[in-house]
């Protein structure tokens, strides 16, 4: 009897994959997050208001900068820089995102600085939670997990049913690179933008900045709007001005729902650094199952 068992566990083991696994594990989360909070109802009635005397227009200075910069790059590199291999365009083009982001994530410093109360704590830039906020990110991480999962399948159900069996969601242009290109230099820069500099931006231009704004005019306009219930009207129009800013429009739904878990995350613990560390454990996840195929 106890043989049979453990032969049935043997086989039960051998078609539960790592995937698996996880997903179980991230719907076991999600269970319990829906049942302590009232499916959700209840998340943010403890969540605070950020200070600050931001005019509406501030998110799109670094925006601005951002945009900007890519374009003056790529047209300097365009002039100055001829007859390359296709990799080294590649790698041109990668270190103009690069140099971007960093611009913008420097003039977002400037700005915190001088329209939030506390500057960058009250921003959610606080060192003391780095560490709480990287162990809690792999539990909201696995949560959402599941549902980025559904959304790709929705989306590819969807496409098929619309364009036909032909349809397939195309690559993110990164992870396309990483697998066309095996020089260790331009992989070793698209991992660090994907990983490092990409969460840092993105999350305090859009939950950062564009979440807030878009909170503390709907709590400022509308008094029908509490503490309790204006976060999430902001987390989801936040969310949409993230997904549509990515090109692909197959991966909208996926990077909406990823991203209704960052705001979330920001709003519950009042930190960037989890929606930052969640953003970052998302890219280093999916850049390390194509390296892995």
């Amino acid at each position: 009897m106890l043989i049979n068992a453990i032969e049935t566990i043997k086989q039960f083991a051998a078609l539960v994959t790592i995937i698996d696994l996880i997903c179980l594990t991230g719907i076991a989360f999600l269970a319990v997050w829906l049942i302590r909070t009232s499916f959700g109802t209840k998340a943010l009635v403890d969540s605070a208001t950020r200070q600050n005397n931001m005019p509406p227009y501030v998110p799109f200075i670094p925006l601005f900068f951002w945009l900007g910069s890519i374009s003056l790059g790529k047209t300097i590199i365009k002039r100055f820089v001829e007859q390359v291999n296709d990799w080294q365009k590649e790698l041109f083009d990668n270190i103009i995102l690069c140099v971007s982001a960093m611009i913008a994530i420097a003039v977002i410093m400037i700005l915190v600085k001088s329209s939030f109360a506390r500057g960058l704590k009250g921003f959610g830039l606080n060192p003391k939670t780095i560490f709480k906020d990287f162990f809690s990110a792999f539990v909201n991480l696995l949560s959402v997990w599941p549902l980025v999962l559904t959304a790709i399948i929705i989306t590819t159900f969807a496409g098929t049913l619309i364009w036909g069996q032909d349809f397939r969601m195309q690559q993110h242009e990164e992870l396309r690179l990483i697998q066309s290109y095996p020089q260790l230099s331009l992989r070793i820069l698209i991992v660090f933008m994907a990983v490092i500099v990409a969460p840092l931006l993105e999350e305090t231009l859009f939950r950062g900045l564009f979440q807030t704004m878009i909170r503390t005019l709907l709590e400022m306009r509308n008094p029908k709007f509490t503490i309790s219930n204006a976060a999430w009207p902001a987390i989801v129009i936040s969310s949409a001005l993230f997904a549509m800013v990515h090109m692909d429009m197959a991966h909208w739904p996926a990077l909406f729902v990823l991203s209704l878990s960052l705001g979330y995350a920001y709003e519950k613990s009042g930190s960037l650094f989890r929606p930052i560390f969640i953003h970052s454990l998302f890219n280093a996840a999916t850049i390390a199952a194509v390296l892995y195929q």
